[in-house]
């Protein structure tokens, strides 16, 4: 009897710790329970503390109130042009309604897969394969319409479908390659002719651009030249009108001159004159003509460097002189050369030429004739 009361004990207090457990239930944060008593719904626990009558009560199911995603495996359609192609989709939904969700239908989860394939067979049926390849937007819309309207009685809303892939046969894909390289290197031939010609076009617009710069510029340039000789023709004159350049400074210009127009490359014969020294007298009266023009007296400026002026003029005359000689002898010996060695049958030997004859004044000459 002693051993019967503590054992009587003991039993009751895993009774009331049994009792005690099966009337308190926790329920999670996004999860309800469905509860029912002797076989019938009886409530939902929500999520905290509830009760439930011990042995009478009893949790049907737990339903997950979050959003879940779940990814078919892929799924072979066929296409309106008879291709095969493989697609993988991926479902997000989430249960709005944990009664019906537990009543109405024993495996939502496979149900929605079945009807996620169903429906995704007929709407590619009806669709090409580039069609099918562009429009995922398209059928996007149209599963979820379908499938929310289909899955609203089961408690569940789905909030959306995507297509994850869409393979199809490995053959059509090595047509689709070429077809898009074919593309791309008509593109690439197109963009190319297009640059080139672009560049043409540039090209010639920059030569134009450059030839009438070119022009414009050669004109500038003649015009300043142009003006140029002018201002310094013009400076030149009136430099000569100021300085007021006697009878000898003009001799003597034209003697400093008659030895390079003598060494000229392309002088090969000169023809001489056999009055030398009057063809120099007559240009001298030129020359004095031309002094009495602007005037024969010499400005002060000028007085000052006369004696120097007449000593380099008598030094020139002596040098125009002897190239004069030179050049008649080679005028001669050409004759010579020319008649076969019968003697010269050209111009008479001119009389010698003085210096002083050179820079004389034809005035004083006419006087003295």
């Amino acid at each position: 009897m002693e051993l019967v009361f503590p054992v009587l004990l003991i039993a009751v207090a895993v009774i009331a710790v049994v009792t005690l457990a099966k009337s308190v239930r926790i329920v999670p944060q996004q999860r309800q329970d469905v509860v029912e008593r002797l076989g019938r719904y009886k409530r939902t626990l929500s999520p905290g503390l509830n009760l439930l009558v011990p042995f009478v009560d009893a949790v049907r199911t737990k339903v997950d109130m979050r959003e879940q995603v779940v990814s078919f495996p892929p799924q072979p359609v066929i296409t309106s042009d008879n291709l095969v192609v493989s697609i993988d989709t991926v479902l997000y939904f989430k249960v709005v309604d944990s009664v019906r969700a537990t009543y109405e239908i024993s495996n939502f989860l496979q149900a929605i897969e079945q009807l996620t394939v169903t429906t995704l067979r007929n709407v590619i049926g009806s669709l090409d394969l580039e069609r099918a390849l562009t429009s995922r937007e398209e059928i996007n819309r149209h599963l979820s319409g379908v499938l929310d309207e289909t899955t609203g009685r089961w408690g569940i809303k789905v909030t959306r479908v995507e297509i994850k892939a869409i393979e199809p046969p490995p053959s059509i894909r090595d047509s689709m390659e070429k077809q898009m390289r074919a593309e791309r290197d008509r593109r690439a031939a197109i963009l190319n002719a297009e640059g080139h010609k672009q560049s043409q076009i540039l090209t010639a617009e920059g030569e134009k651009q450059a030839a009438v710069l070119r022009a414009d510029g050669d004109r500038q340039a003649r015009i300043l030249q142009a003006e140029g000789q002018a201002k310094a023709i013009r400076t030149v004159f009136d430099a000569i009108h100021q300085a007021n350049p006697s009878q000898k400074v003009l001799a003597y210009q034209y003697l400093q001159a008659l030895p390079q127009i003598a060494n000229g490359t392309a002088n090969k014969v000169w023809i001489v004159p056999a009055e030398l020294t009057k063809a120099l007298e007559g240009m001298g009266g030129a020359l004095g003509g031309l002094s009495q023009m602007v005037g024969d007296v010499p400005s002060p400026e000028a007085s000052d460097g006369a004696s120097q002026v007449e000593r380099e003029a008598a030094e020139a005359a002596q040098a125009a002189a002897a190239a004069a000689q030179e050049i008649h002898d080679e005028v001669r010996v050409a004759e010579a050369q020319a008649t076969g060695g019968k003697g010269p049958q050209g111009l008479p030997a001119p009389e010698p030429v003085s210096p002083a004859s050179l820079l004389s004044d034809p005035a004083d000459q006419r006087e003295r004739g």
